[in-house]
C-alpha cells in the first residue's frame, strides 16, 4: 500500500486528543472520501488542494476540536468546488457533518469588491455563529490557513482580504478567545495591507533580537531560582516578545516611537492553582519593581472571553520592563484556546451541540448579546444587512472597558460607551426612566465615557419616562440608540395621530356648518393646494390640526369650486363622512385609517401574519384585501386603490402563512419537516410536494402562526435540515 503522507501526518495529531479506533477510522474516511473529490484539483500556490482541508483541520485538531468538527474541516469544500450533494455527505457521515459542512459552504464566496454583498456575507456568518459556534470555529481555521498562503493571491485581492480579516476575524478570534490564531491572523493581515510597515517593524525586533532573547533567558533564570527558594519549583516559566501588530498598534494609538514601547517582552508563569497565583505575585513584587497602575487582577473578574491571569509590570536590573502573567494551567489552556478549551473532546463523554451552545450562552456575555441582536434583527426586517454588520462591530467587536455593578456584576461596554449605554444594556426600562448615574460614589453627567473598573448606580423614577431625543447624539452603542429611536418612534406616532384626528375634526365641523357636501381626496388635495406642498389626506389634516393651514383659507378655496366630486369610491365618502375616530380595527388585528369595521381580508398570495410591513387594496365589490408590502401582486395594481394599513399593538389571532421549502432531495424531507414543526407546535393546515424542472423537491405548507417572529424562528431552524437550501414566503 503507497504510504499517504498528508494523511499519516494529519492523524498522529489528531491522534493526540482522540483514541477511539472507530472515530480515528470515520475520519480516515472523510480524508479519503475529501481526496477522491478533490483528485486533480490545485490551488493558486501550485500544491494539491487536497492540502488545504488537511491545513485547515490540523488546526481544528490543536484546538481539540470533536469528530464531526474534524470531519466538516476536511470535507469543508466538497460541496462548493465538487460534484458532491449533502445526501452522500448525510449518509456516509451523518446528518451533523453534513449540516456543518452545508453551513460552511453557506458563508463562502465572500463579495470583498462589493460592499454590499460583503456586509450580507458577514451578516451570514454571524448568524450561522448564533445557530452554531463550530461553524465559525471552522471558517477561521479556513481563513487563517488562506491567510497562510495569500502570497499566491493577486494584489489587490490581497489588500481587501487582509482589511476584512483586520476587521471581523481577528476580532472575532478575541471575542472567542482564540489568542494563537488572532496573532497570526493579525500579522499575516498587516504584512499584506501595509507590508512597509510590517517589514519596518520586524527589522527593528531583530536589531536587538540576541540581547532581548538573553534578558529573557537571564529573568526566566532568575525567577526560577527564586521560586525554587519558596518551593515553587515546579512552575513552567516561558519568555515571548510581542507579535508585530500589537507593536504597530502601540506605535500608531499612542503615537509613539519603537524605542518608547516598554512592555514588548512578556514572561508567563504557569502554577498549579490560584493560591499559588497569588503566591507567585507576591514573590514577584517583593524582588522586582512593579510599575503603579499596571497591575490587572482577571482571576478575579475574569474576560467576557473567559480568559483569567494575574498582569503586571515589572522593572528588571538591566532597565528591561517585563509584562508578567500568572496563570494555572487550565487558565493557560483557555488563554491559547479560548472558547474551544471549554469545548475540547474527550474521550468517552456525550457530545450535544444544542447543550453546548447553551453552555456557550452561559458562559461568554458577548455571546448573549450577539444572539440579542440578531433576534433583533429579525423583528426589523427594515434594517439592512450593512446596519446589523455595524451593529456587531460596534457593540461587540471593538475596544471595550469592563465596568462594574454596585453589587460587582460585570459588564463589557464599547469604549466610549456612556452610562446611557450602561442603563439600556441592563435594560430598556432602567434605560428609559434613568434619571441619574452615579460612578465611583460620585453623580456623574450622562455623557461621561465610561473607564475600566467604573463603579455604576443607575437611579430611576418608576413613574417618569426621562428619554430625550438628545441622548442619540451621547450614545455609543447600536443597542441604545435603537431603544431610544423605537421609543420616540412609537411617541411620534401617538402625537401624529392625535393631531391628525384633531384637524379632521375642525375641518369636518366647518364643513358641515357651510352645508358643504363634498368628497376629499388625495388628488383632490394635491390638485387644489400644490401650492403648500401637502402630499397626501393625513399631511393635509395635520397641518390644519397644527394651524400651520388656516381652516377659513381651506373653507374658502373649497367653496370656490362650484362643482362637487360625486363620483368617488365608497371609502373616499366614509373618511370624508365619518364621525367616529380615526382609526378602528377588525378582528384580523388590522387598522385601516376612517373606517369603523370595514370588510376586510387577508391576502391568500403572501399569506401577511402580524408584524410583516402590511397595505390595503381596495377590490371592486370584495372590500379591502390586506397583502404584504413585497407581495408580487402589487405591483400591477392601481397605486390609487392602495391605501394605508397598520396592524394593532396587540392581538389573539392565529394567522394562516404559507412557505415554500425548496430542496435537493425528498429522502425523508417530509417527514424531517414535520418533526421540526411539530416541535414549535405550530399547526400544519396544508402540505403538498412537488418537484420542479431542475429535479428539486419544494414542499408548499401552510401554518398557523402568531406573528412574524415565531414564523421567522420556525424559517431559521427550518433551514438547519441539511436538504433544504432555499425557503420562500407566499403561495404564487
Amino acid at each position: 500500500m503507497t504510504k499517504d503522507n498528508l494523511l499519516d501526518d494529519l492523524m498522529d495529531i489528531i491522534a493526540k486528543n482522540i483514541g477511539d479506533e472507530k472515530i480515528l477510522n470515520n475520519i480516515t474516511q472523510a480524508y479519503l472520501f475529501a481526496k477522491k473529490k478533490h483528485n486533480n484539483q490545485m490551488r493558486l500556490t501550485g500544491e494539491p488542494y487536497l492540502t488545504h482541508p488537511c491545513a485547515v483541520t490540523k488546526i481544528l485538531a490543536q484546538l481539540n476540536s470533536e469528530p464531526n468538527t474534524l470531519m466538516a474541516g476536511l470535507l469543508h469544500d466538497v460541496l462548493e468546488d465538487t460534484p458532491t450533494t449533502i445526501e452522500e455527505l448525510t449518509e456516509l457521515f451523518g446528518q451533523d457533518v453534513a449540516y456543518l459542512v452545508y453551513r460552511v459552504t453557506k458563508l463562502t464566496g465572500i463579495a470583498f469588491h462589493k460592499s454590499k454583498g460583503q456586509a450580507d456575507n458577514q451578516q451570514k456568518m454571524f448568524l450561522a455563529m448564533a445557530c452554531d459556534i463550530r461553524v465559525v470555529i471552522i471558517k477561521i481555521a479556513d481563513r487563517l490557513h488562506n491567510m497562510q498562503t495569500l502570497g499566491a493571491m493577486p494584489r489587490e485581492k490581497q489588500i481587501r482580504i487582509a482589511k476584512e480579516t483586520l476587521e471581523i476575524h481577528a476580532p472575532l478570534t478575541h471575542r472567542l478567545g482564540l489568542f494563537q490564531i488572532k496573532s497570526q491572523l493579525e500579522d499575516l493581515a498587516l504584512r499584506y495591507s501595509l507590508p512597509e510597515e510590517y517589514y519596518r517593524i520586524s527589522d527593528l525586533i531583530k536589531l536587538k533580537k540576541e540581547q532581548r532573547e538573553q534578558s529573557v533567558a537571564n529573568v526566566i533564570k532568575t525567577i526560577k531560582t527564586i521560586f525554587a527558594k519558596h518551593h515553587l519549583q515546579n512552575a513552567i516559566i516561558k519568555g515571548r516578545i510581542k507579535n508585530i501588530y500589537s507593536i504597530y498598534k502601540k506605535i500608531t494609538q499612542r503615537k509613539v516611537k519603537f524605542e518608547e514601547i516598554f512592555d514588548l517582552l512578556a514572561i508567563r508563569i504557569i502554577v498549579d492553582n490560584v493560591d499559588e497565583c497569588y503566591q507567585s505575585l507576591g514573590i514577584i513584587h517583593g524582588y522586582f519593581s512593579p510599575l503603579p497602575l499596571r497591575f490587572k487582577d482577571y482571576i478575579a473578574v475574569p474576560k467576557p472571553n473567559l480568559y483569567q491571569s494575574l498582569h503586571t509590570t515589572v522593572l528588571m536590573k538591566d532597565d528591561f520592563l517585563f509584562e508578567i502573567q500568572i496563570r494555572t494551567k487550565k487558565m493557560d489552556e483557555i488563554a491559547e484556546k479560548g472558547i474551544a478549551a471549554h469545548w475540547a473532546y474527550k474521550e468517552n463523554k456525550a457530545y450535544s451541540q444544542e447543550d453546548k451552545q447553551i453552555e456557550i450562552a452561559k458562559k461568554l456575555r458577548w455571546y448573549q448579546e450577539l444572539v440579542k441582536i440578531t433576534n433583533d434583527s429579525q423583528n426589523h426586517p427594515e434594517e439592512t444587512s450593512k446596519e446589523f454588520v455595524d451593529a456587531i462591530k460596534n457593540d461587540i467587536l471593538s475596544d471595550n472597558v469592563y465596568v462594574f455593578t454596585s453589587k460587582q456584576e460585570v459588564f463589557e461596554l464599547p469604549k466610549g460607551s456612556t452610562p446611557i449605554d450602561f442603563a439600556f444594556r441592563i435594560h430598556t426600562e432602567v434605560g428609559s426612566k434613568m434619571i441619574a448615574a452615579i460612578i465611583n460614589g460620585q453623580i456623574a453627567p450622562l455623557d461621561y465615557q465610561l473607564k475600566n473598573g467604573d463603579i455604576i448606580n443607575i437611579k430611576t423614577n418608576k413613574n417618569l419616562l426621562s428619554v430625550n431625543k438628545d441622548w442619540l447624539r451621547i450614545v455609543k452603542t447600536s443597542h441604545a440608540k435603537r431603544k431610544i429611536k423605537a421609543f420616540f418612534k412609537k411617541e411620534q406616532n401617538e402625537v401624529d395621530l392625535a393631531v391628525i384626528q384633531k384637524g379632521k375634526d375642525i375641518l369636518e365641523k366647518e364643513l358641515a356648518l357651510h352645508k358643504i357636501d363634498i368628497v376629499l381626496d388625495q388628488n383632490f388635495i394635491q390638485k387644489h393646494f400644490e401650492r403648500y406642498n401637502i402630499s397626501s389626506l393625513n399631511e393635509f389634516y395635520e397641518e390644519i390640526g397644527k394651524k400651520q393651514l388656516n381652516i377659513k383659507t381651506v373653507i374658502n378655496k373649497i367653496l370656490s369650486f362650484t362643482t362637487q366630486n360625486t363620483s368617488q369610491a365608497y371609502l373616499e365618502k366614509q373618511m370624508a363622512r365619518s364621525n367616529q375616530k380615526l382609526t378602528h380595527q377588525n378582528d384580523t388585528g388590522i387598522i385601516i385609517e376612517g373606517l369603523k369595521n370595514p370588510h376586510l381580508k387577508l391576502a391568500s398570495c403572501c399569506s401577511p401574519v402580524w408584524g410583516d410591513e402590511v397595505t390595503g387594496f381596495l377590490t371592486k365589490g370584495r372590500g379591502i384585501v390586506i397583502h404584504r408590502k413585497d407581495c408580487i401582486n402589487l405591483k400591477a395594481v392601481d397605486d390609487q386603490r392602495v391605501i394605508l394599513a397598520t396592524w394593532t399593538s396587540a392581538t389573539n389571532v392565529k394567522y394562516s402563512a404559507w412557505i415554500s421549502l425548496i430542496a435537493t432531495s425528498k429522502d425523508n424531507l417530509t417527514q424531517q419537516v414535520i418533526n421540526k414543526i411539530n416541535g414549535f407546535k405550530i399547526s400544519i393546515l396544508e402540505l403538498n410536494v412537488i418537484n420542479n424542472q431542475k429535479l428539486e423537491t419544494i414542499i408548499k405548507l401552510r401554518v398557523l402562526t402568531a406573528n412574524i417572529k415565531e414564523l421567522n424562528t420556525l424559517i431559521v431552524n427550518l433551514y438547519k435540515i441539511p436538504q433544504i437550501h432555499q425557503i420562500q414566503r407566499g403561495n404564487y
